[in-house]
């Protein structure tokens, strides 16, 4: 915790911004969460992704991938962007399963990997290389890809929830700012002025009046403004392809909903959750749930378009899940893996889980045609961002 308190130290007010306190709780080179490598992905760790289930998810993604490098004619090289690889185990099981399946499109397929944490690169090293295909994929930050060089697709699984958020909350119809200091080593909050007005032109973006009468006093709630710059990263990068975005989250109308006056915010610790962000600083995961209005409406200011927005059950559903449960019934495997086999797929369509997280499909660059291309994953029932 000592590196908090020396950066609320070290600050002019002697406070720093939620998202600030976010980014050192998580980021911190020697202290922060994930860059330390304290980060415990799986059923034994602090939380679990849809990639630590097994090679479903990873498989199924393959051939979303596959279908959108056919649809946009079959290139000879398809960047296939993974932003935040976690553990790495996604990446090793798309690549094997390319590798296996289609050989054609995996030697065209050029995969990087976009990751700010060393500890974890490291970590996604040593699990790609256990299949073999390491020599596939390019460590890179987005500073040393060329601006609109990408043609492909940019995708992340549970990315932007980790992203540092600001606290705001109203008071006397009046948005202001949660930050964090400290009194005699221990950390507290104090509200104040809103620390930019970016804050404000992020609530017009999403249409959202906080100052409305059936708003309660005191409301409180996150504004993930890294996400909107992330996206502007993307689109400098994006020649011609998709981003597709996969996360917990809800529409702006549903995440400032007047009821939710708490806000999003959680943390993991050992497969448990609570709202306490002050304590296992540098031990526990952070999150906020994902605003997928902002995304859509900050992509539309970036020339990127909305293709299609559904729920990942539906998703993971359309490009042939279905399949592989029915395949468990062939007598393949013995019981033991069946049980297994099973779990997992249903873990990754459990609308109240995994399978209720969202997924976002934005576009750049495509031709009128290409647009109205189907893509399996989007088969399903389709809902609307906005």
């Amino acid at each position: 915790m000592q590196f908090i308190i020396e950066a609320i130290e070290q600050s002019p007010q002697q406070k720093i911004t939620f998202a600030d306190y976010m980014s050192l709780a998580l980021y911190y080179p020697q202290g922060g969460y994930y860059s330390s490598g304290r980060a415990k992905i799986g059923t034994q760790g602090d939380f679990f992704t849809a990639s630590s289930l097994g090679s479903y998810f990873g498989e199924l993604l393959a051939e979303q991938f596959l279908e959108m490098w056919k649809l946009l004619g079959s290139p000879k090289a398809f960047n296939l962007v993974e932003v935040g690889a976690g553990s790495g185990w996604c990446a090793a099981d798309i690549l094997k399963y390319l590798h296996d399946n289609y050989p054609d499109f995996y030697e065209v397929t050029h995969y990087i990997i976009v990751e700010e944490a060393q500890r974890l690169i490291e970590k996604q090293e040593s699990i790609i290389s256990i299949t073999g295909k390491k020599n596939k994929v390019i460590w890179k930050s987005w500073d040393e890809i060329e601006d609109l060089s990408l043609t492909g697709c940019i995708f992340s699984n549970e990315l932007i929830d980790a992203f540092p958020v600001h606290i705001i909350t109203t008071k006397n119809k009046k948005i202001t700012e949660i930050y964090v200091t400290q009194s005699e080593g221990k950390i507290k909050e104090v509200i104040s002025e809103l620390s930019t007005t970016k804050i404000i032109n992020y609530f017009k973006l999403i249409n959202i009046n906080l100052n409305a009468n059936q708003y309660p006093e005191n409301y409180r709630t996150e504004v993930n403004l890294k996400a909107l710059d992330w996206l502007k990263k993307i689109c400098s990068k994006l020649k011609r392809g998709y981003l597709l975005t996969i996360d917990y989250g809800h529409v702006a109308s549903k995440y400032y909903h007047p009821q939710r006056h708490k806000g999003t915010l959680k943390c993991y610790y050992k497969h448990r959750h609570h709202d306490n962000p002050y304590i296992n600083i540098g031990q526990q995961d952070i999150t906020s749930h994902v605003n997928f209005t902002a995304l859509e409406k900050q992509g539309k200011l970036l020339n990127l378009e909305t293709i299609k927005f559904t729920q990942q059950g539906l998703f993971l559903m359309g490009l042939g899940l279905g399949s592989r449960l029915l395949e468990l019934s062939t007598g393949k495997y013995d019981f033991l893996d069946v049980i297994k086999r099973r779990d997992s797929l249903h873990q990754l369509i459990d609308p109240m889980g995994l399978g209720g997280f969202g997924v976002l499909l934005q576009s750049k660059g495509l031709t009128k045609e290409e647009k109205r291309q189907p893509l399996k994953g989007f088969s399903g029932e389709i809902k609307h961002v906005c």
